[in-house]
């Protein structure tokens, strides 16, 4: 009779479930954290370029009004200066030459009125009155410059005091037909119109606005600050690549109490350089706000799925484990603890195969109690469990081996399944087992055990009924030749060391 081949348990595969459930959420979590962190970071980008075009856009407006502003007024500077050295001009009245000399002078409420002073810085012409209160310009810096150098051009003062307001001077150098230093013809543009530029912007607390002379002055900045103004910051380094490049961009801290700012600027090339500064806190706060969202969500949606893997993590690792003891009360002899013969066969069908590939030997001890009928008989079923209780104890004591089956056959009936075990080893632990019950059973003699043992080396015709056949022809064997003794198979399909 063949048997049917038992499944292994099924803990394994629930085990391996819940692993792979937890594996797989942990990976499910990370991956759309990656994503999020991408789309944040990809948002963050955006908000920079979209905060370094605007900036870029306010910083072109302001620079082309202020150069707009500067060029109608060197117009009208470079007009006077023409018509300074007009042969003409010394001939005509002090009313002709006031009307000749501005007659195209730019005037608006933010411009001062121009002023022409001779080779030595004496007043000699003012646009806005025919007698001028006299004055002497030769110690001012644009005075200075004009003189000392012929091709300057157009020259822009460090802020000053001029004329009762806080200005910047424009002045230009009148040279004669030879190259000869004739004097000097300068105009202001009040702080005043810097002041409405920037009040009709819309701007954050802590932007900034900053207008620079080339070479690195300040000529005005928003907000306001009398310290800074006139000061040169030609050595900072982001001052330097402004000044160096023409257009571009830096981020960089005022001074050390200041937050870090995104600094733009369009035309480095102009006398005046308009640099326009944004907190990059100021940048990121929206961008802050929706990540702090998102991460919310995403956090709180990774705890609920791990939450969640966790708890049917358990719910799977207590069915595992119900399934454990279910296997175990199916395949355990309720009485002696042993295997049962369900088992038994499952093991023997398996070992059998990997006895066969392996070519290795596989034993078998079939172990049956003496006379156990009629001690049942006279003492009671109760008296009967106890004798096979302790039995299977002996038996259990012997069998040490992880590989090892012992199992309960049935009623009486024991077997002992050994593989890889030569005829020789299976022998030694099948007269351990017999030794060790008679010794238990004591002087009273309450039952001792036969044993049969068999050894086969499984090849592929062969059948593991075989091998039972062959220790149940031991067992019998015992049985004849008077009990409590052990009886190795013999026959053509064993190997055997007799």
């Amino acid at each position: 009779m063949r048997f049917g081949r038992r499944k292994d348990t099924a803990s394994r595969p629930w085990k391996l479930s819940a692993k792979l459930l937890i594996a797989s959420s942990v990976v499910t979590v990370l991956g759309f954290t990656a994503i999020c962190t991408s789309v944040m970071l990809d948002m963050r980008r955006s908000e920079e370029e979209l905060a370094r075009q605007t900036l870029e856009n306010l910083a072109s407006g302001i620079d082309t009004d202020i150069s707009r502003n500067v060029e109608l007024y060197d117009l009208s500077l470079r007009s006077v200066a023409a018509n300074m050295v007009a042969p003409e001009i010394s001939q005509v009245s002090r009313p002709l030459r006031q009307l000749i000399l501005f007659d195209h002078a730019a005037t608006a409420k933010h411009f001062g009125a121009i002023q022409v002073f001779d080779a030595t810085g004496k007043l000699i012409a003012d646009a806005s009155t025919l007698d001028p209160i006299p004055e002497d310009r030769s110690g001012e810096e644009y005075f200075r410059v004009h003189r000392d150098q012929p091709n300057v051009g157009l020259f822009i003062s460090r802020p000053m005091l001029h004329h009762g307001a806080y200005s910047i001077v424009l002045s230009r150098r009148i040279s004669g037909e030879d190259g000869r230093f004739l004097g000097v013809v300068a105009g202001s543009i009040r702080f005043s119109y810097f002041h409405d530029l920037f009040s009709r912007l819309r701007l954050d607390p802590d932007d900034v606005i900053t207008v620079f002379r080339h070479d690195g002055t300040v000529i005005m900045r928003t907000p306001f600050d009398l310290d800074i103004i006139g000061k040169n910051f030609a050595d900072n380094p982001g001052v330097k690549r402004v000044l160096s490049e023409p257009s571009g961009s830096y981020s960089g801290v005022r001074t050390p109490t200041h937050a870090p700012r995104l600094y733009v600027w369009r035309d480095g090339t102009k006398p005046l350089v308009v640099v326009v500064g944004k907190p990059w806190d100021n940048i990121h706060r929206l961008w802050r706000i929706e990540a702090t969202r998102i991460g919310t969500i995403m956090a709180m949606l990774a705890v609920f799925v791990l939450g969640v893997t966790l708890f049917l993590a358990r719910e799977i690792g207590r069915r595992a484990e119900a399934e454990e003891k279910l296997e175990e009360l199916a395949t355990t002899d309720a009485l002696t603890g042993l295997r049962n013969r369900r088992k038994f066969d499952a093991s023997i069908e398996n070992e059998w195969r990997r006895a066969a590939r392996q070519k290795r030997p596989l034993a078998l001890l079939m172990i049956d109690a003496d006379h156990f009928k009629s001690f049942n008989d006279t003492y009671g079923h109760q008296a009967g469990d106890e004798v096979l209780i302790g039995i299977a104890i002996c038996i259990s004591d012997s069998v040490h081996r992880a590989g090892d089956c012992a199992a309960r056959y049935g009623g009486e009936e024991f077997a002992v399944l050994l593989p890889g075990s030569t005829p020789e080893q299976a022998l030694v632990v099948a007269e351990t087992i017999r030794l060790k019950v008679e010794q238990w059973c004591g002087e009273k003699a309450i039952t001792t055990v036969s044993v049969g043992v068999a050894s086969i080396i499984p090849d592929a015709k062969s059948e593991w009924t075989n091998l039972i056949q062959a220790a149940d022809e031991a067992l019998y064997a015992a049985k004849a030749n008077g009990r409590n003794r052990t009886v190795l198979a013999t026959g053509p399909k064993l190997s055997l060391a007799a």
